[in-house]
Order: C-alpha cells, then structure tokens, then sequence
C-alpha cells in the first residue's frame, strides 16, 4: 500500500523554505446566505505562481551530484516545469522541460526566465511520456511532476500550513491534475485531523478521477478536451497514484467551465487575485457546495494564465 509518510512530510516542511514561501490563508467573504463558509490557500503566491515549487526543491534537493550531472528535466503544463526549472537553478543544474503546445505563452516565458530550454510535444506525447516516466527526447534526470514519493511530500507540507492557520478546518477542495496536490494534503489531514473531508475538483471536459472512483479502477476519460484549465483534467488516473487517491479522497466535484470563469471572476472581484482555471476549478466546487457544511479550504493552486485571456474569461459582471 502506497503512503506518503508524516514523518516524510515534516522532513520537507524543514527544507522547503529554501525555494518555497509559507502562503497566507484568506477568508472569501460572501453576502450572508450565499454559500458555505470559504477560505482560500494562496499558493498563486508562491515565487513562480504556483505550489509546484514545494514538490520540485523537495524532490530535487534529495538528488546526488551524479544524479544531476547531465541536468535534470520534466514534463509539465508549465507549472511544475518551473518549480524544476528553478529548483534546478538554486541546485546548480541545468534544466529542459517539455511542454505540451498548448501551454500558455505566459508559463513558455517564465520558464525560459528561470534558465531551462523547452521542448515542444503534443498533449498525448506529454501524458504518454508521464505514464513512462521516460521520453527518448530528454536527456538527464527525470523529475516526474507529480508521480514521486519525495515531490507529494513537499506538495504536503501546504496541508501543514492549512491546520496551523485553520485547526478546525472541515474539508479541503483542490484541482486534480495528477493528484500530486491532493494525494499531499490528504496523506497530512488523514495523519493530523481524519476527519477533514478531501475533495477534488475537476472541469467538465476532463474528469478521469470522477470516472475511477465510480468504476472502482484507475480510468481513462472519454471525449477529453482541451480548456483554459490547463493545470487540471489530465486523460487519465496513473495506476500507481490510485492506491493514493481512492484512500485519501472523499470524492471529486465535476464543475462546467462557465462556473469556474464565475469563480475566477468572483475571486478576483472579492479578495482581489488572479486564479488560473485549476485554482478556479477548486474555487467553483467550493462555491457549489458540494464539498458540504463547515469551513472549507480551496487551494488557490496557482496563478499562471495570461493576463489577456484572464480578462476575457472575468469581463462578465460577478452575478
């Protein structure tokens, strides 16, 4: 049985402030009867925009000096490629990523700021090569962005921060891209406060752990497409994060697209900051009050979408 230890996880919370910073958790305030009471995980206010850092420093500080000889590399959306991509740097190390080509210009060009080459594939060749955990394209050490014992545990010590800020926190709601993120905080609240329900959230057009946990397997999504949710909705579970998944979480909350631009408007309206769509997929299942009564959490997972795109996406007046 796969688990992320505790132990494992404070070992982290001790090193991962070298690349990471501890982020605020902030009350979204709502007219009176208008939904549960929400607090929200800044991790869009991490050095690269994401909590991807936490998991890439605890995941490349652990390699050796031959381990890095030939640099490292990863295959991401865009964030985890840079939580690599500058955890590389602070190592000393080169860095590449591939990207799939539908990655946004404004995570291409914060990667190339951070000093890694990009390598351009295709969604299927990306996904393919983080099932393989291998591409003949790449060359050096293989970080994997979410399949990795070392990178959930520094994803963890977010889950931390949440039961320091908020002990009687009821549940906490967050994207599933790969479930890196979730398979963290989850593995914490089970050990720390097992009564936190864990939910993620996935948008409509991709949602393969709403389907797994139905069939009772790892399951592929039929008719996935893309969306401005690039950071979430992968194709499919990996079979070996679902031993993780089905224990840790309580189930997954399949939100439309309209409803995450809303939460993503109404974010930016109310506490002023900026939610790429995984964060906003979190926001809108925390908001629909599927994630049931008390104070929920939604990880703010980060804030890495073009400004322009962003501005298309929240034009509509909040409701």
């Amino acid at each position: 049985m796969r688990q992320i230890s505790l132990a494992a996880v404070e070992d982290a919370a001790t090193h991962v402030y070298r690349a990471a910073v501890r982020t605020p958790l902030i009350r979204l305030d709502l007219p009176s009867g208008e939904g549960p009471e929400i607090y929200l995980k800044l991790e869009s206010l991490q050095p690269i925009g994401s909590f991807k850092i936490r998991g890439a420093w605890n995941a490349v500080r652990k390699l050796t000096p031959e381990q890095m000889t030939d640099g490292v590399w990863t295959v991401s959306a865009g964030n985890a490629a840079q939580g690599v991509a500058l955890s590389a740097r602070l190592a000393g190390a080169s860095c590449s990523v591939m990207v799939m080509d539908t990655a946004p210009q404004a995570k291409l060009r914060a990667i190339e700021t951070l000093g890694a080459s990009i390598v351009k594939v295709s969604y299927d060749e990306c996904w393919q090569t983080v099932q393989n955990h291998a591409s003949p394209r790449m060359r050096g050490h293989f970080v994997h962005p979410f399949d990795d014992d070392d990178f959930i545990a520094g994803n963890a010590t977010a889950g931390l921060e949440i039961l320091e800020d908020l002990p009687e926190v009821d549940a906490v709601v967050a994207a599933l891209g790969g479930g890196g993120l979730l398979s963290g905080i989850g593995s914490v609240m089970r050990a720390r406060k097992p009564g936190v329900r864990i939910y993620a959230a996935e948008p409509e057009t991709a949602a393969p752990l709403d389907v797994s946990l139905k069939r009772g397997e790892p399951s592929w999504f039929e008719g996935w497409r893309p969306s401005f949710v690039d950071g979430a909705g992968g194709k499919s579970v990996l079979p070996t994060m679902w031993p993780l998944l089905k224990n840790l979480v309580d189930g997954s909350i399949v939100m439309p697209l309209d409803d995450v631009a809303a939460a993503m408007r109404k974010t930016a309206d109310r506490v002023h900051v900026v939610a790429e769509g995984a964060a906003g997929t979190a926001i809108a299942a925390a908001l629909s009050g599927k994630a049931g009564t008390g104070k929920i959490v939604a990880v703010v997972s980060g804030g890495n979408i073009d400004l322009s795109r962003f501005a298309e996406l929240v034009a509509q007046p909040t409701p």
